[in-house]
């Protein structure tokens, strides 16, 4: 079973919240990737978001912008991506799934990056730019034949007809994004993030859901696990890293956070 779906089954099961982080490879140096990945695996995080740098960052608030800028004079390429992920796949257990922008695949050949990412361990990906009539007629093929998960995005104003759609036609997880804009760390949803998030809720939908984009607290966390399966971290999680440049300590500082 593909580890994304072994991981909400068991949720599921356990109705216990799960916490997936973001991480963009590459920084703060080069060769952290297999490091900060394990130790957020041992650190008791369920899934990882593993970023894939990218010059035209559309989506991206400014501090995952500043992270992809120093992965890119770093040096992180797609190639030297799959390496890194190559030599620690043997020591992770938890679902990574690949985040990055269309452009990259395209430029890297679909096929064959389907193929590289199965043999890197990945279990999924997230491209935010992904039209979803691509993603039936090109993706959605390949990624069945190589078992992965393509992961989509909705916002407050995706429509109910364009969710349930979606809904049907992907597997894995849906990703909630708290709100429409670009990510970045927030101190509380305010009552329209919430009620879309009860709104979604109450759909019922066959995938179950992670709520990502401004989560940085105890308040942000506990809204998103109420109404989903549990919660995306990744502007807070990227600033402590950049600061600290120790993945254990950006987690001591992280938890703390998320307990106030």
């Amino acid at each position: 079973m593909n580890k994304i779906n072994q991981l909400f089954a068991e949720q599921k099961e356990s109705g216990r919240k799960l916490l997936s982080l973001y991480f963009c490879a590459g920084c703060p140096t080069l060769e952290d990737t297999g490091h900060v990945i394990k130790t957020l695996q041992q650190r008791g995080i369920d899934m990882i978001e593993v970023g894939m740098p990218f010059s035209d960052p559309l989506a991206d608030g400014p501090v995952i912008q500043s992270a992809g800028t120093t992965a890119l004079k770093n040096g992180m390429t797609t190639d030297i991506l799959f390496r890194q992920l190559s030599e620690v796949k043997d020591e992770v257990t938890i679902p990574l799934v690949w985040m990055g922008y269309l452009n990259v695949v395209m430029h890297y050949g679909y096929e064959a990056f389907f193929k590289a990412c199965v043999g890197a361990g990945i279990s999924g990906i997230i491209i935010p730019d992904l039209p979803f009539s691509d993603y039936l007629a090109v993706v959605k093929p390949l990624a069945d034949r190589y078992d992965l998960r393509v992961i989509m995005m909705i916002t407050p104003e995706t429509s109910e007809e364009r969710i349930r759609f979606i809904d049907e036609h992907t597997d894995g997880f849906i990703y909630m994004v708290s709100s429409a804009s670009i990510t970045g760390a927030q101190t509380q949803f305010g009552d329209a993030k919430l009620e879309y998030f009860r709104r979604i809720h109450a759909m019922n939908l066959r995938n179950p859901r992670m709520i990502g984009f401004g989560i940085s607290n105890k308040q942000t966390l506990e809204s998103a696990q109420a109404n989903a399966a549990g919660a995306i971290i990744g502007s807070k999680f990227v600033t402590l890293l950049n600061e600290t440049r120790d993945a254990d300590k950006a987690m001591d500082l992280l938890y703390e956070a998320l307990s106030r």
